[in-house]
């Protein structure tokens, strides 16, 4: 998918939003919900790289959100010799809604345009993205705990203050980085709620593209931006 096909997937998820926000959508939600439209129950989020697998959703709980994440994976060196190697901090990214998209197509078929999608927006410039109409679903910083946190509050989705369940590599073949260059993509995680989330029982990081670190610090400056894409998938 070239960039000015991304554009053009970007330019349509914008018209969906406007449209699927509109009264004439309405019908699409479940009724007495208005957090879980009817057509995220097709969907059911990929557990296996094809060799190991995440574990399951909770019992009980459904799909609330399908986003696409883009942003940055961070990490420090401690000094810039092949002796370190660079340490995690966490990460950033904007999580973008892709609900308004997914009612023009089959499951099967949406769940084939959302799998290469990470692909080519670890690619696609992070501020065209910012400054585009796509929709914002909500947010991924850590906090100063080192703790993953996913603030999808202003949607009215829930918040997550995560903890890893799970943890496998991303699959052969994955995108390693902006242009297919790159250290390599992160691995796909599992994540509970612990303490302080509310309306969110699991997140899911899948079909990553991008985001591994340098094997050493060699060459590095004291903290690395890593560019990354995936999908974040939320249950509760």
């Amino acid at each position: 998918m070239p960039p000015s096909i991304l554009s053009l997937t970007i330019s349509f998820l914008a018209v969906c939003s406007a449209w699927f926000s509109s009264a004439e959508a309405r019908p699409h939600r479940r009724q007495g919900s208005s957090t879980s439209p009817d057509f995220l129950a097709a969907y059911t989020v990929p557990l296996s790289n094809g060799t190991d697998t995440l574990p399951s959703p909770a019992a009980g709980t459904c799909l609330k959100a399908l986003t696409l994440g883009r942003g940055t994976q961070n990490y420090t060196c401690a000094d810039s010799t092949a002796n370190s190697v660079p340490v995690s901090i966490g990460a950033v990214a904007t999580l973008f809604d892709t609900s308004p998209l997914l009612p023009f197509l089959p499951p099967m078929e949406g769940q084939e345009v959302l799998d290469i999608l990470p692909s080519y927006l670890v690619s696609f410039p992070y501020a065209a993205l910012e400054n585009s109409s796509l929709p914002v679903k909500g947010h991924h910083f850590f906090n100063s705990a080192v703790v993953p946190i996913f603030d999808l509050t202003s949607t009215d989705v829930g918040l997550l203050v995560g903890s890893k369940i799970g943890d496998i590599a991303a699959p052969t073949g994955s995108t390693p980085g902006p242009n297919g260059v790159g250290p390599g993509a992160v691995d796909w995680l599992a994540l509970c709620a612990s303490d302080g989330s509310s309306g969110l029982a699991n997140g899911y990081r899948v079909f990553t593209a991008g985001g591994k670190p340098p094997k050493t610090c060699e060459g590095q400056a004291p903290t690395i931006e890593v560019q990354y894409a995936a999908q974040y998938w939320f249950y509760g």
